[in-house]
């Protein structure tokens, strides 16, 4: 006489648990991945900005610059970690790079 393998409850609530934790995973991952593109989105907004600078209408220079320190710092605490945030460094790289170029353009 053979017996049946089944999962016990135990076995079978792990496998539920593990499955969920899976799902959160993929959950969290599309929100970083929107996240990005938004941040990224946003930076780039900058070009209007650095347009109009060198047109003669110039903005305050103030956001931009803090904009920029802002995304440095991101930047060097992705880089930072143990396991390097690529998301957030790639988010906040186009930060520091148009927000300087803002705020420079702002005060030519």
């Amino acid at each position: 006489m053979q017996r049946q393998l089944r999962p016990t409850q135990g076995q079978f609530n792990h496998q539920i648990q593990d499955a969920l934790h899976k799902k959160r995973i993929d959950e969290i991952k599309l929100i970083g991945d929107f996240a990005t593109i938004a941040n990224f989105i946003m930076y780039v907004s900058y070009i209007g900005e650095i347009i109009s600078n060198l047109n003669g209408n110039p903005i305050s220079p103030v956001q931009p610059l803090f904009a920029a320190l802002n995304a440095t710092l991101w930047v060097g605490y992705g880089w930072l970690k143990p396991q390097k945030d690529w998301r957030l460094i790639i988010a906040s790289l186009p930060g520091v790079v148009f927000g300087v170029l803002t705020a420079i353009t702002a005060m030519v």
